[in-house]
């Protein structure tokens, strides 16, 4: 899909990253297009799983005021260890790493308690034999521009 996005495409999506609600209508004027014309770009950048359109959450501001990265060394195959990841509720973000972890893990908790309590679930998974936790004491940046500045 990547060599199918055109400068079109990427105008529509800088517009939609400013404002993920903004009219086709206004996004049209602003990159030269109709609105059926963004309507039907939008829809194709969709469907070939190129963008998604979500809200963006302050979890702070939704309860979970504790965040941390969890970096896991798993013995063996990591599958297992990443299938009881997904169903985890405060667990947001799992990716392989190579280097010093096996997984990196982003966790999201209400409070210490529950931080405490999930770490031990982690530390307790069949195949981890080691994990190393960075608690978040500020976050000073958080973006997801596309294409990435150079």
């Amino acid at each position: 899909m990547g060599s199918d996005i055109d400068q079109a495409d990427r105008a529509i999506i800088a517009q939609l990253q400013e404002d993920g609600r903004r009219s086709y209508g206004r996004i049209g004027a602003a990159v030269g297009l109709s609105e059926g014309a963004v309507r039907q770009r939008v829809a194709r950048l969709v469907r070939s799983d190129a963008i998604r359109i979500v809200a963006v959450t302050d979890p702070e501001a939704l309860g979970f005021r504790v965040r941390a990265t969890v970096g896991l060394r798993v013995a063996g195959d990591p599958q297992p260890v990443i299938d009881r990841l997904a169903g985890v509720g405060e667990v947001d973000y799992v990716v392989s790493t190579a280097g010093r972890f096996d997984l990196l893990v982003e966790v999201q908790c209400a409070d210490h308690d529950r931080l405490y309590a999930l770490l031990n679930e982690l530390k307790a998974t069949p195949g981890v034999r080691d994990a190393e936790t960075f608690m978040y004491l500020k976050l000073h940046k958080q973006t997801y521009p596309w294409p990435p500045s150079a």
